[in-house]
């Protein structure tokens, strides 16, 4: 970890309450030492909702949220040790290998999931990396979900250069493939792919022009020191990602991590905070997690800086909110769903 900073708390807490200007908005291209995340996470929890709202008015309307759904295309019998997923093949989690979905029925989840309002469609599929006999199914289905004007996603795993390039052309619009947790923290997590693996599939990615959605998980038993690590990893991407899911673990029978403590949740809306005041022109998602959140939560995270949602009743293998849920929530709160043409990378 990164132990020298010459930002003090105390400097931060000054910062935070002085007028909305914006020298609060640091520029893409900064670096964040991990001592200096640190520091904001250690800012009073109103100095820094403040801070983070003041960034996000200045890069987005604070009153408009995007919708994404996620589908797991190909659930289960995945060969990797994630010590949080249901889906890996290490654990008895009672989720039960599937194969790839048809298109079709891809297709009419993805007009379903517009219907409800999801302005980007996300596909997941539990592979170490998609295997060449699998590309070809999955960029017929990238290319007539993006036919029905939806923005695409897609989580596959480990990409080859050739592949990310193929989805590219096909018309992918985002690839998601998230570091999970600090690079200390990591080994205690996961065996099977190695820190750089992810840092090198992120990089075919952006060198194919794709845009990254990349995030990570709280709440896996790691330290405040080491989530700002984490929040220090994505925001010191060159540039960051566009997209930043944060997931709040799912604690399910059967994995390693069936029986973690949940998190305090003002310590995840912290963390939701300090990704807006990182990253701020990024689409800060509230992710896995969600259905655990009550709405005084959820409300929170809003004016922390978060303006995205995974949104119907599933997320992966994990619950989700219902859309009808939501839009009440929405309603109390005065937010408005962004549609499509207002919707920035």
């Amino acid at each position: 970890m990164t132990t020298s900073s010459t930002v003090s708390v105390e400097t931060l807490r000054a910062s935070a309450t002085r007028p909305a200007v914006s020298a609060f908005a640091p520029p893409a291209s900064r670096r964040w030492p991990d001592a200096e995340v640190e520091a904001l996470y250690e800012l009073p929890f109103m100095d820094l909702l403040f801070r983070a709202q003041t960034v996000h008015r200045e890069h987005f309307d604070a009153n408009e949220v995007q919708l994404s759904t996620l589908l797991s295309i190909k659930t289960g019998g995945c060969s990797e040790d994630c010590g949080y997923c249901s889906q890996s093949t290490h654990f008895e989690a009672g989720v039960q290998a599937t194969k790839l979905m048809p298109l079709e029925e891809v297709v009419e989840a993805a007009q379903a999931a517009k219907a409800q309002g999801a302005t980007r469609f996300c596909m997941g599929a539990a592979w170490r990396s998609p295997k060449e006999r699998d590309m070809e199914k999955v960029i017929d289905m990238v290319r007539e979900v993006r036919g029905l004007g939806l923005e695409t996603c897609m989580t596959l795993g480990m990409l080859e250069a050739e592949q990310a390039r193929a989805l590219k052309e096909a018309g992918l619009d985002y690839y998601n493939h998230n570091l999970d947790s600090a690079p200390d923290f990591y080994g205690n997590i996961i065996g099977t792919r190695t820190y750089r693996d992810r840092l090198e599939t992120l990089d075919q990615v952006r060198k194919a022009g794709i845009n990254v959605c990349c995030g990570g998980i709280i709440g896996m038993g790691e330290s405040r020191t080491q989530r700002a690590g984490l929040i220090a990893q994505l925001a010191n991407l060159a540039p960051y990602p566009e997209s930043v899911p944060i997931n709040n673990l799912v604690a399910v029978k059967g994995t390693p991590l069936a029986d973690t403590a949940p998190i305090d949740p003002f310590e995840f809306v912290r963390t939701i905070a300090v990704a807006r005041i990182t990253m701020p022109r990024a689409m800060v998602r509230l992710s896995a997690g969600r259905q655990q959140m009550d709405e005084a939560l959820q409300a929170l995270c809003f004016a922390a800086g978060a303006n995205s949602i995974f949104y119907g009743d599933r997320l992966l293998t994990t619950g989700n909110p219902q859309a009808d849920g939501d839009r009440r929530l929405f309603e109390r709160l005065g937010l408005r769903v962004k549609v499509p043409s207002e919707i920035r990378p």
